[in-house]
């Protein structure tokens, strides 16, 4: 029960006032907010909005259960999360928020929540490959080496590592 509190917390704190808190501050001072029309660009926007919010709470669920940690840097998972979403990007809980920031983005029309979620998309370019990956490596030694040769940092795919003898997907650690 508490871990799961300590991931509310971090949580409403960091990708909440990035994804909900800012968004709405920038709208207003850009007088980008509200539509004229509903229509596809809309749509889309919701759509990719739920799909980040289920792939953030799916991988915190599994920073959780698997991990033993929450999301926030200073209390990680203790054990390496190779499951769920892991298995298709190293980074899916980004790639989630970065949803949520383009969602918001098309579903307002907004050219400025685009640039702010391109911003992201940079910044956590430059945390991952600078610090987190790093941490890892230190962390995790060959297991992380061996995942890393394995899952795409980024973009997920639709299979990871190679096909085993039976055919189903597999990677050895």
């Amino acid at each position: 029960m508490k871990l799961i509190l300590k991931i509310l917390f971090f949580t409403a704190l960091v990708p909440g006032t990035a994804t909900i808190v800012a968004p709405t501050m920038l709208l207003r001072w850009t007088h980008e907010w509200g539509f004229s029309h509903f229509g596809a660009m809309q749509c889309a926007g919701i759509v990719a909005f739920v799909l980040g919010v289920t792939t953030y709470a799916w991988c915190a669920y599994d920073f959780s259960a698997a991990g033993k940690g929450t999301p926030a840097p200073i209390d990680p998972p203790k054990t390496l999360v190779i499951r769920g979403l892991y298995r298709y990007s190293r980074n899916p809980m980004y790639v989630g928020i970065l949803g949520c920031l383009f969602g918001e983005a098309l579903f307002f029309g907004s050219l400025t929540l685009a640039v702010y979620g391109g911003i992201f998309c940079l910044g956590f370019n430059v945390f991952v490959r600078f610090y987190e990956e790093p941490k890892l490596r230190a962390l995790f030694g060959n297991q992380y080496d061996e995942y890393c040769r394995c899952v795409p940092r980024w973009i997920p795919r639709l299979w990871h590592g190679t096909r085993g003898s039976r055919g189903q997907n597999t990677w050895s650690r």
